[in-house]
Parts: C-alpha cells; structure tokens; sequence
C-alpha cells in the first residue's frame, strides 16, 4: 500500500510515517519512481509506535525494541530496557490512578454540595 492509504488506516499523517523512516523505524519498499510501498502488517506496526509515542518512549527506544517487536525475541538489554520502560509505566499508571480519585472526590463532594444546596431551596 502507499504512504496515504498506511497514513489513513493507522490513524497518522503521511508526515509522521516519514518522520518514523527518518529514525529507522520504517524501511519501506521503493517503486522504480520512488513512491513508497507498505505490507499490510506495517499497519499495526504504526499503531505500536503511536503508543510508544503515547507512553513516552523516544524515538531512540523504540528502535532500540524494533527487534524485539520484529522477531519476537529480546537480548539481555532489551528486556532490561522493557523491564525499566514498563516499571516507568506502571509508576505512571500508579499515580494517575491516585489523581483519578481525587478528582472523584472532588466530583462527589460538589455534587453533594449542590445538591444539599438544591435541597435547601
């Protein structure tokens, strides 16, 4: 498939797909006129990337892990790396679940209040 049909199923734009080439993390095929050619696995590729991205792993990590994502297997630093990345997460996740409930708090204490207020009318 071409660069805007991968662009428009992977949910980017044609700019990131090229800026994921300029880092390594694509090698698309090439048309004898240049145009670039992607499987259709290169789809789901993309979307991993966008989480990465999404989770906060730099373009440097995530072409550290392309391996692991292309064969399946990891070296001793990669799955240091995978280890450290997902305890990150796991700290991230940790907090904003803390803040999720605060704001539940919050939600639920002017709720009451209004409500009391209302009632008070």
């Amino acid at each position: 498939m071409k660069i805007g049909e991968l662009a428009r199923r992977a949910g980017v734009t044609v700019r990131a797909l090229r800026y994921y080439e300029e880092q390594g993390l694509l090698s698309p095929e090439r048309t004898p006129s240049g145009q670039r050619l992607y499987t259709e696995d290169t789809v789901e590729v993309v979307r991993l990337f966008q989480q990465f991205y999404a989770a906060g792993l730099s373009s440097r990590a995530i072409a550290a892990l392309l391996p692991c994502v292309n064969n399946g297997r990891t070296t001793a630093t990669q799955r240091h790396m995978l280890r450290s990345e997902r305890d990150r997460l796991a700290a991230r996740v940790e907090e904003m679940t803390h803040t999720l409930c605060r704001l539940d708090q919050l939600i639920t204490a002017a709720d009451d209040h209004d409500g009391a207020a209302h009632s008070a009318r």
